[in-house]
């Protein structure tokens, strides 16, 4: 388990993360989101020792950091895919975590294997794809076989099949009982991998949630309707005070649950083509929720016509 308490980091005269207190349970994929420059690299960080907060404090299993005996086996991290020796072989970096943490040198080979770099753990480091690095920090995480694993952007670099990938393992280590806490900005691959989710903006907590009810508070409930008789029906339901907004091959229904519409279209003897409830998206929820904590706004459109603009002579 993960518990921030009061987390706060200054530099200088900025405020990086203010005040700042959430937790993590093990047993779920739990997300880290928030817009560019929230303070998620830099709580991360904090969490892990590398950065001493200004005031308070994480707890990792009840103990700070720096009081592990062996981090390694109680937690691991992937935040920069890049930080290894580029001259030292993949098969190398990990031998040499190992023994820093007392960790058998089996579990080397094993790690490799779960992540698929046993061909190529002899080669150098420095050679390898920014998809390969990736792979490489994910095993250099599960070296210790730790119960808390926190990852930062896992899937740059990645092709379709290796997010794929990475999806279903974090799963599986979450059904394992670890505590799983990963910083991304694929927030349609959040949606997919974290049942719960800490968001945060300016360095401020915004929710602590479930991915579910964060995309549902956000968003309004809707019910898509196609119906032959589409006509009679909406009459039907803006007299039970709905809201009707047309779409591509029906209609949209705010204000009623479709328990409620199939019962108006049973009474007005509409047949019903479809009759679904939509579900926002969490890239709308996000935008919705963290508008106000984005740091730096840009005006695409203005943008654009600039660019377009004839320069002068």
């Amino acid at each position: 388990m993960i518990e921030a308490q009061g987390l706060t980091k200054r530099y200088g005269k900025t405020l990086a993360v203010d005040n700042l207190t959430f937790s993590v349970t093990p047993g779920k994929v739990t997300g880290f989101l928030g817009p560019n420059g929230a303070g998620k690299s830099t709580s991360m960080r904090m969490m892990l020792g590398l950065d001493n907060p200004t005031a308070g404090q994480v707890r990792i299993g009840g103990k700070r950091y720096h009081d592990l005996d062996h981090p390694l086996r109680t937690v691991g991290a992937l935040l920069d895919a890049r930080w290894v020796h580029p001259n030292r072989s993949a098969k190398a970096h990990l031998a040499w975590m190992a023994k820093s943490n007392k960790i058998s040198p089996r579990r080397v080979d094993e790690v490799l294997d779960i992540v698929g770099l046993s061909s190529v753990a002899n080669k150098r480091a420095g050679g390898f794809s920014l998809g390969m690095s990736q792979r490489l920090g994910i095993a250099a995480a599960l070296l210790g076989d730790p119960e808390v694993l926190l990852f930062d952007e896992p899937v740059n670099g990645l092709d379709p099949e290796g997010i794929l990938w990475i999806r279903k393992f974090m799963h599986r280590l979450a059904s394992e009982g670890r505590t799983v806490f990963v910083s991304s900005h694929l927030l349609s691959e959040m949606a997919l991998t974290a049942t719960e989710l800490v968001v945060i903006g300016k360095g401020k907590l915004i929710s602590q949630t479930t991915t579910d009810d964060f995309v549902a508070r956000a968003s309004e409930n809707s019910v898509k309707v196609r119906s032959p008789q589409l006509a009679v029906l909406r009459g039907a339901l803006e007299g039970a005070s709905a809201t009707i907004t047309d779409s591509d091959d029906g209609i949209l229904v705010s204000g009623l649950d479709s328990d409620k519409i199939g019962e108006i279209a049973m009474e007005q003897g509409a047949v019903l083509h479809e009759l679904s409830p939509q579900r926002g998206s969490l890239e709308q929820a996000f935008m919705q929720i963290t508008g106000d904590s984005v740091e730096y706004h840009a005006d695409l459109e203005t943008e654009a016509q600039q660019a377009l603009a004839p320069t002068a002579n």
